[in-house]
C-alpha cells in the first residue's frame, strides 16, 4: 500500500461519532504486525481509532509485558499510512510523556490503574496543560468511587475531553466471564457523568470470542457510545490475550451483525406510545415508594418491639425464609434471582437502619 500522509487534526471530531470504533492488537509485537493489522482494520471502513498495547501490566511476573517504547514509532506509520488516530494505555508520568512525544492521539487509564489512587494522580500530574483526550476504565473491583475519583483527578490536571471504558469487574466465582459486566454498575457511573462518552470493552470482558457480539449488542441496546474491540491479524498466535482477540475481517463480521440502536430516532407515533407507557410506569412507581414507605413502618414497630425485649435487629434466620419465599415466587413473576437478591439486600439494610435507630433513639 502506498504510504500517504494523513493526520487527524480534530481528534474531537472522531469522538463525537457514535458508534465508535475502536480497534488493534491487545499488544503491539512486531512493527509487521502492528502495520499489516492496522491495514486491514482500515480497510474493513468501520474502524475509528486504532488501539495497541505498548506497555501491558500482567497478573503475574514473567508473562509479555509489552515492547515498551520501540513499539510507539510503529504506531506512528500506522497512523501516517492509515489516518486512524492512535490510542494507547498509560500507567506512569514517564509513559504519559513518550506517548505524546510520538504524537499519540488518545490516552487510556487501564483497571489496574485507576484502583490506585497514587498512580491515577501521578498520570494526571503529567497531563497537566495537555489537551490530548484521556479514556479512563472502571478499577478492577467492583468500586464506583475509585472509577468516580480518577475522573476528578483527571478534570483537576485540566484535561477536557474524558471517557469511561466499562470492562467489567473481577468477582470471585465469575465462570462465564472473564471480567464480569456487572451492568448496573456501568448504568450508575454513566447516570453519574451524563454526557460522558461511555465505551464497552467486550474482549476483556468476555476473554473469549464467541460472546464478544453478545456483550457488544447489550452495550449498545443500553445507549453505550461504542466498543473497543481487540484484532489481531494472527490472534491465535497473538502474544497476550490470545483467545479474545479476532480478525479484522471477523472483526467487520461482528460489527455488521450489531443493531446499532439509537436513543433520537424514534418516530412520533412511538414517542406517543413511550409517553403513555411511561405515564403508568410513573404511578407504578409512585404506589411502589408507597408499599416500600409502609414496609419500613411495620419494620419500625418489630423494631420497637426487639428493643423492649432485648432481641437483636439482625435475624439471619428470617431472612433466609423472605428471600426463599421470593425466589419461589421469581419465574412466575417474570424476575430474576439476581434482581431479587439486591432488591431485597437493599430493603433489608434499610430496614436495619431504620431498626438502628430506634435501639439508639
Amino acid at each position: 500500500m502506498e504510504r500517504e500522509k494523513m493526520v487527524v487534526t480534530d481528534i474531537s471530531k472522531v469522538l463525537s461519532k457514535k458508534p465508535l470504533i475502536i480497534s488493534g492488537p491487545c499488544s503491539a509485537e512486531t512493527e509487521e504486525q502492528v502495520l499489516a493489522t492496522a491495514i486491514r482494520l482500515k480497510a474493513t471502513g468501520k474502524v475509528d481509532v486504532l488501539r495497541a498495547g505498548i506497555w501491558k501490566p500482567r497478573t503475574r511476573p514473567g508473562s509479555f509485558e509489552g515492547v515498551g517504547v520501540q513499539g510507539l514509532p510503529w504506531l506512528q506509520q500506522a497512523k501516517e499510512i492509515t489516518g486512524l488516530p492512535t490510542a494507547i494505555e498509560v500507567a506512569t508520568g514517564k509513559q504519559v510523556e513518550e506517548a505524546l512525544k510520538h504524537d499519540v492521539d488518545i490516552l487510556w487509564v487501564g483497571a489496574r490503574t485507576t484502583v490506585n489512587p497514587f498512580s491515577v494522580q501521578e498520570v494526571a500530574d503529567a497531563l497537566q496543560g495537555v489537551k490530548v483526550p484521556v479514556l479512563i476504565k472502571n478499577p478492577i473491583n467492583p468500586d464506583l468511587e475509585l472509577w468516580g475519583g480518577a475522573v476528578e483527578r483527571v478534570a483537576k490536571a485540566g484535561v477536557e475531553k474524558i471517557g469511561l471504558i466499562h470492562r467489567g469487574f473481577s468477582s470471585y466465582g465469575n465462570t462465564e466471564f472473564r471480567n464480569a459486566p456487572m451492568w448496573h454498575l456501568a448504568i450508575d457511573m454513566k447516570l453519574r457523568h451524563p454526557g460522558m462518552l461511555m465505551i464497552n470493552d467486550p474482549s476483556h470482558i468476555c476473554g473469549n470470542r464467541h460472546m464478544l457480539q453478545r456483550v457488544a449488542q447489550k452495550a449498545i441496546d443500553l445507549d453505550f457510545d461504542g466498543v473497543m474491540l481487540e484484532s489481531h491479524v494472527d490472534p491465535d498466535n497473538a502474544w497476550s490475550d490470545a483467545k479474545q482477540q479476532v480478525t479484522p475481517e471477523r472483526l467487520l463480521e461482528l460489527l455488521e451483525g450489531i443493531n446499532w440502536r439509537t436513543e433520537d430516532a424514534i418516530a412520533p407515533e412511538t414517542i406517543t406510545a413511550f409517553e403513555k407507557l411511561r405515564t403508568q410506569i410513573d404511578h407504578v412507581d409512585d404506589e411502589l415508594l408507597q408499599l416500600v414507605s409502609r414496609r419500613m413502618k411495620l419494620a419500625d414497630l418489630i423494631g420497637e418491639y426487639k428493643k423492649e425485649n432485648n432481641v437483636t435487629i439482625l435475624q439471619a434466620k428470617r431472612w433466609t425464609e423472605i428471600l426463599e419465599r421470593a425466589f419461589n415466587k421469581a419465574e412466575e413473576l417474570g424476575l430474576s434471582k439476581e434482581f431479587l437478591t439486591r432488591y431485597f439486600d437493599a430493603i433489608h439494610l434499610e430496614s436495619i437502619n431504620h431498626q438502628t435507630k430506634i435501639y439508639n433513639s
